[in-house]
C-alpha cells in the first residue's frame, strides 16, 4: 500500500525568469498492512471570558422617527454599559435594522400599517464573567428590551490544545497497536498524522434570548460552567513485523 506526499520544488530559469513552483509526488512504499486510526479527545475548563448581546427597537410612524428614537435609547444603553466596567473596545454593533411593519388579519382584511421597527444590537465582551449578572441587569436599566446569549470561552486556551492534542495522538498509537497485535504484527509505524482543534463557546453560534421580566433586587444569576477544547487526530500507522 502506498501514501502520497507532495512536496514543492523550485526551478530558476537560466534567463532569470521568475521562480515557478512544482509539485513532485513522491512515493513512500509501506510494505504491511496500513490502518487508519481517528480520535477526539477533550479537555475542559472553566472559561475565563464572556459575551452578551443586547440592544434596543423602536417602533415610530415614521423611518426618520424610528432611527431618532433608537439612537437616543441606544446611546444611553451604551453610556450604561460603559458605566457598568466594560471598555468602549469590548463593545462591538453587531446588528442593525429599520423594517416597515404591517399587520396582519385571518378575514381577509388587507394588511394595516402599523409603524417601522429600527433596531440596533451590540455585542458586549465581559472580561470578569463573575460580574456578567451585575453587566445584564445594567443593561436592562439602561433600557434594553432584547438580550442574546450569555456565552463563554477561554481567552488563551493554548494549553488545553497542547493537552487534548497529547491524549488524541498517544490514544492514536494505543489503539493502532491493539489493531497490529490482533493481526499478528509486532509493531507500527506512522505514516501521516493531522488534526483538527475546536474550542467550545458554549452558548451556541445561535443565540437565545434571555427575558426580562421585570426589575430585579437581586443580580441576575449566570453560571458559566465550563468549556470543551477538542483535538481530533487522523492518523495512519503500518503494521510492521
Amino acid at each position: 500500500m502506498r501514501t502520497a506526499v507532495l512536496l514543492l520544488l523550485a526551478a530558476a530559469s537560466p534567463l532569470a525568469a521568475p521562480i515557478m513552483a512544482r509539485a513532485a509526488e513522491v512515493q513512500i512504499t509501506s510494505e504491511g498492512p496500513v490502518v487508519e486510526i481517528g480520535v477526539s479527545k477533550s479537555v475542559m475548563a472553566k472559561p475565563d471570558i464572556g459575551t452578551i448581546g443586547t440592544g434596543v427597537t423602536t417602533r415610530e410612524p415614521t423611518a426618520k422617527g424610528a432611527l431618532q428614537s433608537n439612537a437616543r435609547k441606544m446611546n444611553a444603553l451604551i453610556e450604561r454599559i460603559r458605566a457598568a466596567g466594560i471598555r468602549s473596545e469590548d463593545i462591538q454593533t453587531s446588528n442593525f435594522n429599520l423594517n416597515v411593519q404591517y399587520a396582519h388579519y385571518n378575514n381577509g382584511q388587507e394588511p394595516r400599517f402599523v409603524g417601522y421597527d429600527a433596531s440596533n444590537q451590540v455585542t458586549v465582551t465581559v472580561r470578569d464573567i463573575e460580574r456578567m449578572g451585575a453587566v445584564i441587569d445594567a443593561m436592562a436599566d439602561g433600557g434594553a428590551n432584547n438580550f442574546f446569549g450569555p456565552s463563554f470561552r477561554l481567552e488563551n486556551d493554548a494549553t488545553q490544545k497542547r493537552e487534548a492534542r497529547g491524549l488524541a495522538f498517544d490514544e492514536a498509537r494505543t489503539l493502532a497497536m491493539d489493531y497490529a497485535r490482533r493481526a499478528g504484527f509486532a509493531g507500527v509505524k506512522l505514516l501521516e498524522v493531522s488534526e483538527n482543534v475546536q474550542s467550545q463557546v458554549f452558548g451556541g453560534d445561535v443565540p437565545s434570548p434571555i427575558v426580562v421580566t421585570a426589575s430585579r433586587k437581586d443580580v441576575s444569576p449566570v453560571e458559566p460552567g465550563q468549556v470543551a477544547t477538542t483535538a481530533t487526530i487522523l492518523a495512519k500507522y503500518e503494521m510492521t513485523r
